[in-house]
């Protein structure tokens, strides 16, 4: 945390001082923590990398579905980028509490920059094939195990305690608001002259965030004590979590979302090419609409600002039931707008696991089990991806996509229930006008009430 420097910020020896009040808390709001000048810097150079993070998302997966026809293909390729952080997730965790993470995210993002130019350089050029697009999806999983954890904690040494759920919200914003802009212009620039300049693009978009690191105020920071090397701390860090189920148990939630939820490249893809006839103009479009109402779904909670679980398990509920409903709309229109809520759904999730873990963490873990909340979130989909992809190829697109929505729906059940019995909190139903029709109240309570 910063200190005073200046001749004043210590009495001397002969001086009495009159304790100065310390101005009020300022509220917080929505946008608050923008107010903080390195995290503005880092937001800023998050909002160009995500966009281009986006058209080579966007384009990577067209290119393997021109290449090969197959939405299998399309799952091994998401399976390739996230398995590094299944394998390696921990590791990734143990290094982030280690090392200073600013150069760290300086050395991260160079790498991440110089994968997209290379595989732009491939596909421009004519010389791309598959196995070209898998080796570049492993290679940023690997970059992205220790990325990942830096750059989650690392918001908490811009931002301090009070501010790190709104800023943690905004960086959802952050990327959904990229999502938003991404797929469409990677649907322009694949219609308009092929995939490979969307990732060479996405490789130059790395220059910001490293300028944005480069341009921080150091002595603004709020510093970690970093952890010595030691034996035992991929294990520390396994124990701690164990011990606690406010932990246990979003993580075990947003496991099973990401695992089995997430993987709408999968049935996009399928539905634009299989079910609409559409081409990758219609697959953007699919995924904007998902991004707009993530957009949306990630600003009311930096609104809100405190994560309940409470609230994440009724988001992850929401999700599964909406994302199994959309699989069998009828028509394209309502399958469009339905994509709406989905997005905001499964955001709420995906911010609230991750506020309300990080706010129960201790500074020193907090590496450790980050990592271990991405390693379950994204280092799932190597399982997920290739299984939803069979089951998309096999018995069609609205059956896979209704698969990975009732595994959520009952993922988001159980956690509910355990949640539940943890907090010996019983359900109560009260129907009287104004009145929360449906609620937990703790067991002792109900009498009370009746």
């Amino acid at each position: 945390m910063s200190t005073g420097t200046g001749a004043d910020s210590a009495p001397g020896p002969n001086r009495t001082t009159t304790p100065t009040p310390s101005p009020p808390a300022r509220k917080n709001t929505m946008f608050s923590s923008l107010r903080i000048r390195n995290y503005r810097l880092f937001a800023t150079g998050q909002v160009v990398s995500n966009t281009g993070t986006w058209m080579q998302r966007i384009a990577q997966d067209w290119l393997v579905l021109s290449l090969t026809g197959s939405a299998s293909a399309v799952g091994i390729t998401i399976a390739l980028q996230f398995l590094p952080m299944l394998l390696f997730g921990l590791y990734g965790g143990v290094l982030a509490d280690r090392l200073p993470k600013r150069p760290l995210l300086v050395a991260t993002n160079t790498a991440l920059g110089l994968t997209g130019l290379a595989l732009g350089a491939l596909t421009v050029t004519g010389h791309v094939q598959v196995w070209h697009v898998y080796l570049a999806a492993f290679l940023a999983g690997l970059i992205t195990v220790v990325d990942n954890p830096a750059r989650q904690t690392f918001v908490a040494e811009m931002v301090g305690k009070r501010q790190l759920a709104n800023a943690v919200s905004l960086n959802s914003a952050n990327f959904q608001s990229a999502r938003l802009v991404g797929p469409a212009v990677a649907g322009v620039l694949i219609s308009a002259v092929g995939s490979g300049w969307a990732f060479l693009l996405n490789g130059l978009s790395f220059a910001a965030p490293i300028a944005g690191l480069l341009l921080m105020r150091t002595r603004e920071l709020h510093p970690v004590e970093r952890q010595p090397r030691a034996k035992g701390q991929l294990r520390e860090g396994l124990h701690y979590v164990a011990g606690r189920p406010e932990l246990v148990w979003p993580i075990v939630l947003i496991g099973f979302v990401g695992t089995f939820g997430f993987n709408f490249p999968i049935w996009l893809s399928a539905f634009t090419d299989d079910v609409f006839q559409g081409q990758a103009g219609l697959y953007g479009l699919l995924n904007t609409l998902i991004a707009a109402g993530s957009l949306a779904g990630a600003l009311l909670a930096a609104r809100r600002g405190l994560a309940r679980l409470r609230l994440l398990v009724v988001a992850a509920v929401l999700f599964g039931a909406v994302l199994t409903a959309t699989a069998f709309a009828p028509g394209f229109w309502l399958f469009a707008a339905l994509l709406v809520p989905i997005g905001a759904f499964g955001l709420t999730v995906n911010v609230t696991a991750n506020s309300s873990v990080q706010m129960a963490t201790d500074p020193e873990m907090r590496g450790r089990v980050m990592a271990l909340f991405m390693m379950v979130f994204t280092g799932g989909t190597p399982l997920g991806a290739p299984l939803l992809g069979w089951v998309t190829d096999t018995y069609g697109a609205r059956i896979g996509m209704a698969a990975g929505g009732l595994v959520s729906l009952a993922a988001a059940v159980g956690v509910g229930l355990v949640l539940a019995r943890v907090g010996r909190l019983k359900l109560r139903l009260d129907l009287r006008p104004g009145r929360p029709h449906v609620t937990f109240v703790p067991r002792e309570g109900l009498a009370a009430a009746a």
